[in-house]
C-alpha cells in the first residue's frame, strides 16, 4: 500500500463483500476507495461462512483490484456478524439464611454461574456438546432478588434466597475460525476483530451517549441484527431473518419488475416522491411513494413487525429511546414511521443513519454516503480503536486462550477454562435434622468457604484483571462443619404471662419436652431430637391449656339446618372479647390480657324469622258494621320434629329447623267472618246482603286497606 495509516476493512454480508480503504490523519478518516462484489453462490448463512472457499474468492477479487490501485495488502480488518451473537439468559440462587453478610465476591460467583448456565443452555439448543465451544462476549445482570424481592444490590443483604438473573452474549468459535480460514487463503492476515454492530455503534454514537437506552438496527439483504445500549455499553444483540430482500419481493412482484430494478426503485421511493419504473414487458410507468407504500404494505408491516419484536424482547419489554436504521435495507419506503409507530415513538426517534452522519469522516466520492456503508466503514474504525484480542491465560497449569471484548477478568478466565464454579466453593457442613412442635426443621452446618485463587504467586478476586501469560492457580474452598445449636435457639424468647379469664386471673408457663424429657433452654440439640414447645399462643390453646374447653363451646358458632341446608347465624353466637374488643378464638393474647366470654341466650322463633327476614303474617285493617277489625292470615310457620313451634319457642344449637312458606293470594270477603259472630235477626225476609264501601259485594270480592264493610239482612214486609 502506497502512503501510511492507511485502513484496509472487509464487510462480509450474506449478499456481498464489501471492501473499503480508508485514510488516518490524527483523529479524521478519509474514504479513499469502496468496492462491492456480490457472491456468486450461496456462501453465507446467518452471519457464518459455509463455504470458506466461495467466499475466500471474493475476498481474494477484491483484494487484487484495489492492490492494482494501493499496492500490496497484507492485513485486514474484518467484524464477526451480530446475527451469528447468540443471547441467553439464566440465573442462579442460592440458599444464604444463616450466612454472613453477601460480599462483593460472592455476588459476582453468582454472576459467573448463572453466565455459565446460558453458556451451557445454549451450547445444548445449538446442539453442541461442550460450552465451551462458546466465547462469552459479556453480560449484564437484569435484576437482584432476595426471597423473591427485587433490590438494588445484594451486598450485606441477609434473608433466606438470593437470586441473579442476567443476559450473557455468546460467540461461536467456529465463526472466528471460519473468518481466519477465509482470509488465509486469500493470503491475508487478520489484523484486528470487531463485531458488526459494535462497529456501527462505535462509530454513530460517541461515548457520551452510550448511557442513552439506544437500539441499532443494521437492515441488511436477507436479515436485521439488532444491537441494544445502555448504561455506557451493547447490553444484548439480536437477529431476525427477514431484511431488505422482502420489501425489494413485494415491489418486483406487485410491478412486474426484475430484481435489482426493483432494487433501485426502492431505493429511489425513499428519497424520492415519484419515479418512473420500465416493467419486464417494457411498459413504463410513473409510480408515486404513497401508491408504493400502499401496495407493499403487507410487506412493511412484516418487516417492521419482526424487527419492533426483537427489538422489545432485548430490551426488557419496553421501547428504547430512540432507534438507528443502518444497511441498505433501511431505505424502504416509510420503514422508520411505521417503526417508530410500532414502538410508540415520536417518529424523530427512529432515524436513517448514513456514513455522513459519522464524525471525522470525509469522502472521496461525496456522492457515496448511504447507509449500506456505516458497517463497513464502522468496521474499519473500530477495529482500531477497540480491536478484539486474544489472550492466552494458564488455569491449573492449562493454557485457556480468551476472545476479548473489554478487559478480561479472572472471571471470565475461570468461564473459559470449563471449571464448573459453582464445585469451587467448599459444601456446607452435616445438617441435622429435628421436630419442633410436630414441624421438622433442617438446621444447616456452617457455609462452606469462597475458593482461593493466586494469580502469579498472589491472591486475588474474581474481579480482577488478567494479562496475556499470566499464571492462575484454583484451590477449593474449605468446606464447613456440622451444624451445633441449642433448644433455646430454635425456640422464640416467651416469658411468663398473666390472663385474666371472666374476672379470675390464670399463669400461663411455658414447657419444654425433648424425647418425651423436660428439657432446659440449654440443652444440645442432636439430630433426629423430638422437641414439643408447649406455650398456648391463641386463645383457643389458652382454654385448652387451662382446662377451660366448656368456654370454647359456648362460643362456637351457632348452627341451625333450614330446610336442609346448614345455616351459621352469627347474631345468635357467643363471643370473646379482649380488653373489649371483639376476637375470635385462633387470635392471640398477650401478657395482662383480659378475656371476656359471652354467650347469648337461646333465640325463639319469632327472633329466627326477623333475623331471616321471613313474613309471618299478613294484616288488613277494615271497618266491618261501623267497628274496626285487623284480618289476619299466616303466611309461614315453623316445625322442629314435625311439629309447629310457637313465635315464643326456644331454638337451640344444632336444632333442624323447618320453615314452610304459603303463598298469599289477599284477602276477600269471606275471611271477614272468621273474625266477627254474625246475629241474625228475628223478623228477617229473603238472604242477606254484602256490602263492600256502599256496594253491592260476593264472599269473593277482594278486600283492601281501610275498605267499609256491612251485612244487611232484608226487612219483613207484612202480608196484605
Amino acid at each position: 500500500m502506497h502512503g501510511k495509516d492507511k485502513i484496509f476493512a472487509l464487510d462480509i454480508g450474506t449478499r456481498s463483500v464489501v471492501g473499503i480503504i480508508l485514510e488516518k490523519d490524527k483523529e479524521n478518516y478519509h474514504v479513499v476507495d469502496i468496492l462491492s462484489i456480490e457472491h456468486k453462490e450461496r456462501a453465507m448463512l446467518d452471519g457464518q461462512i459455509h463455504d470458506v472457499l466461495a467466499v475466500s474468492k471474493i475476498i481474494l477479487e477484491i483484494k487484487s483490484k484495489l492492490e492494482k490501485k494501493y499496492g500490496p495488502l497484507y492485513k485486514v480488518s474484518v467484524a464477526a456478524a451480530g446475527r451469528a451473537l447468540k443471547t441467553k439468559k439464566s440465573s442462579y440462587s442460592t440458599t444464604i439464611k444463616g450466612k454472613p453478610m453477601i460480599t462483593q465476591q460472592d455476588i459476582l460467583h453468582m454472576e459467573l454461574t448463572a453466565v455459565q448456565n446460558a453458556q451451557s443452555a445454549v451450547a445444548e439448543k445449538n446442539n453442541q456438546d461442550k460450552s465451551q465451544f462458546y466465547y462469552c462476549v459479556g453480560y449484564s445482570v437484569l435484576r437482584y432478588l432476595l426471597d423473591d424481592q427485587e433490590l438494588g444490590n445484594l451486598i450485606d443483604q441477609q434473608g433466606n434466597i438470593a437470586t441473579v438473573e442476567i443476559i450473557a452474549t455468546f460467540l461461536p468459535r467456529i465463526v472466528v475460525e471460519s473468518l481466519i480460514a477465509a482470509l488465509n487463503r486469500a493470503n491475508l492476515e487478520m489484523e484486528a476483530l470487531t463485531l458488526e454492530p459494535i462497529a456501527a455503534i462505535n462509530v454513530l454514537i460517541p461515548p457520551s451517549m452510550r448511557r442513552l437506552n439506544v437500539a441499532l438496527v443494521d437492515i441488511g439483504a436477507g436479515t436485521s441484527d439488532i444491537a441494544i445500549t445502555d448504561s455506557g455499553t451493547v447490553i444484548a444483540y439480536g437477529m431476525v431473518p427477514i431484511a431488505g430482500d422482502e420489501i425489494t419481493e413485494a415491489i418486483s412482484d406487485q410491478y412486474l419488475l426484475d430484481f435489482p430494478l426493483a432494487e433501485a426503485a426502492k431505493k429511489q421511493l425513499s428519497e424520492q416522491e415519484v419515479i418512473s419504473v420500465t416493467d419486464i414487458l417494457g411498459f413504463t410507468t410513473e409510480l408515486s411513494r404513497e401508491e408504493a407504500i400502499t401496495s407493499i404494505s403487507p410487506a412493511l408491516e412484516k418487516l417492521s413487525d419482526h424487527i419492533c419484536k426483537e427489538i422489545l424482547a432485548l430490551n426488557n419489554h419496553k421501547p428504547p429511546k430512540a432507534v438507528m436504521l443502518v444497511g441498505g435495507g433501511s431505505q424502504t419506503p416509510a420503514l422508520p414511521n411505521k417503526i417508530a409507530e410500532m414502538l410508540h415513538l415520536p417518529s424523530n426517534r427512529v432515524a436513517i443513519r448514513g456514513i455522513d452522519a459519522i464524525t471525522h469522516l470525509t469522502f472521496k466520492d461525496a456522492s457515496v454516503k448511504g447507509p449500506e456503508l456505516v458497517t463497513p466503514v464502522g468496521i474499519a474504525i473500530a477495529a482500531g480503536k477497540t480491536p478484539v484480542q486474544y489472550k492466552t491465560v494458564y488455569v491449573n497449569e492449562q493454557p485457556v486462550r480468551l476472545f476479548e471484548i473489554n478487559k478480561l477478568t479472572v472471571g471470565d478466565c475461570l468461564l473459559a477454562s470449563g471449571i464448573n464454579l459453582n464445585k469451587l466453593y467448599g459444601k456446607p457442613g452435616n445438617a441435622m435434622i429435628v421436630s419442633v412442635n410436630n414441624q421438622q426443621i433442617t438446621i444447616p452446618g456452617t457455609y462452606g468457604e469462597a475458593p482461593v485463587i493466586i494469580r502469579n504467586g498472589t491472591k486475588c478476586s474474581l474481579d480482577d484483571m488478567v494479562e496475556n501469560g499470566e499464571e492462575l492457580t484454583v484451590y477449593k474452598g474449605k468446606d464447613g462443619q456440622q451444624a451445633v445449636v441449642q433448644i433455646k435457639e430454635l425456640l422464640d424468647e416467651v416469658p411468663e404471662k398473666s390472663i385474666q379469664i371472666n374476672g379470675e386471673i390464670f399463669q400461663v408457663t411455658p414447657t419444654i419436652i425433648c424425647n418425651g424429657l423436660a428439657a432446659a433452654k440449654e440443652k444440645w440439640v442432636e439430630d433426629r431430637d423430638t422437641i414439643d414447645y408447649i406455650m398456648p399462643n391463641t386463645i383457643k390453646e389458652l382454654l385448652h391449656s387451662l382446662q377451660l374447653d366448656h368456654y370454647m363451646k359456648e362460643v362456637l358458632p351457632f348452627r341451625l339446618t333450614i330446610n336442609d341446608k346448614d345455616t351459621v347465624i352469627p347474631a345468635f353466637s357467643g363471643s370473646i372479647l379482649r380488653n373489649g374488643l371483639s376476637i375470635k378464638l385462633d387470635y392471640k393474647f398477650d401478657h395482662e390480657d383480659e378475656i371476656t366470654i359471652k354467650r347469648k341466650k337461646a333465640p325463639t322463633v319469632k327472633e329466627l324469622a326477623e333475623l331471616k327476614h321471613v313474613l309471618l303474617y299478613q294484616i288488613l285493617p277494615v271497618t266491618f258494621n261501623e267497628k274496626k277489625l285487623t284480618l289476619t292470615k299466616q303466611l309461614a310457620q315453623f316445625k322442629r320434629n314435625d311439629h309447629l313451634l310457637p313465635l315464643d319457642t326456644n331454638l337451640y344449637n344444632g336444632d333442624k329447623i323447618i320453615i314452610e312458606q304459603k303463598p298469599f293470594n289477599g284477602f276477600f270477603f269471606q275471611d271477614l267472618f272468621a273474625y266477627i259472630q254474625i246475629d241474625m235477626p228475628q223478623t228477617k225476609s229473603g238472604t242477606f246482603e254484602l256490602i263492600k264501601n256502599g256496594e253491592k259485594a260476593t264472599f269473593l270480592t277482594p278486600l283492601k286497606k281501610g275498605d267499609d264493610l256491612q251485612l244487611i239482612w232484608p226487612a219483613n214486609t207484612p202480608k196484605n
